[in-house]
């Protein structure tokens, strides 16, 4: 009785933040559902149907899902680099590796506006340099460019998000055997060779669990494609947590919203298994 009763509240907390909107989501995915009236109608299938059927959907699931990779890979790379950097000159002291993280610690927001602004063909950043090298080249608005804007969002991304991979691989680095280093290193053991035969093995777990965190965040990215792009130009920036949002509070299809949610559980669900095996063997092999 007792324990049921200090398990009860954590029981609680997850059938309403986990269990009811599930439910809510599933419900609406197979009915007819607007915004002001949910649930009007059993629809089976064809909100399904009529989502796999549409190149849109089709597209946005697939642009998430090149995006989100493209961005963890980067956010990981960078975030491995950077951490062995700061590992190798732990004298630079809290000021430099605080500098590092404060952009984790800026809202997603903020990023949007600033990187709005680098990128503005109007002064921005960008702009500026591309004038001063280049003074005939004229200006470039990367945001505007159906090509290249999805990779301004992600370059913004990328900057916002790395600092959390140097933060959980850099810990990793700091918990590592020093008698294991320093034995590699009486071997004769040095720079590419020590990091890739005794750094890299007792960090590839972690290296694998900050891909994957990264992985999942970056399917969700919303905040940034609202503020710098609002989905255009065209279609070339309509991720899937934008269209959903656009779906469901713009057009008012709850239903079709919810169907598009469920399809893109089922793709993270099916990219990040994989993942998450890998990083339960690297952690406990």
């Amino acid at each position: 009785m007792q324990r049921a009763l200090f398990v009860s509240p954590s029981v609680l907390t997850l059938l309403v933040l986990a269990a009811y909107p599930l439910v809510f989501i599933a419900s609406a995915a197979f009915t007819e559902s607007s915004l002001g009236k949910p649930f009007q109608e059993f629809v089976g299938t064809a909100n399904v149907e009529t989502a796999l059927a549409s190149a849109g959907i089709r597209g946005s699931l697939l642009l998430g899902t090149g995006y989100a990779f493209a961005v963890a890979l980067a956010s990981t790379l960078l975030g491995v680099i950077t951490a062995v950097a700061l590992h190798r000159s732990l004298h630079s002291g809290p000021v430099v590796r605080t500098a590092l993280l404060l952009p984790m610690i800026v809202p997603p927001v903020v990023v949007g506006i600033l990187f709005s602004f680098v990128f503005s063909p109007s002064g921005g950043l960008l702009d500026t340099l591309i004038s001063r090298f280049t003074p005939a080249s004229g200006t470039y608005a990367i945001l505007s460019d159906t090509t290249w804007a999805i990779v301004g969002v992600g370059i913004a991304d990328v900057w916002e998000w790395t600092p959390l991979v140097v933060l959980l691989v850099f810990t990793a680095l700091l918990g590592q055997d020093p008698e294991i280093t320093e034995a590699a290193r009486l071997d004769g053991a040095r720079g590419v060779r020590l990091f890739g035969h005794i750094t890299l093995p007792a960090v590839a777990g972690t290296i694998a669990a900050a891909f994957l965190i990264r992985l999942i965040l970056a399917f969700k990215v919303f905040d940034l494609v609202y503020v710098m792009t609002s989905g255009g130009p065209g279609s070339s920036t309509l991720v899937p947590a934008y269209l959903i949002w656009r779906t469901a509070l713009q057009s008012f299809d709850v239903g079709m919203a919810a169907t598009i949610t469920l399809l893109l559980a089922v793709i993270v669900t099916v990219v990040t298994l994989p993942v998450f095996l890998i990083v339960r063997r690297l952690r406990h092999g």
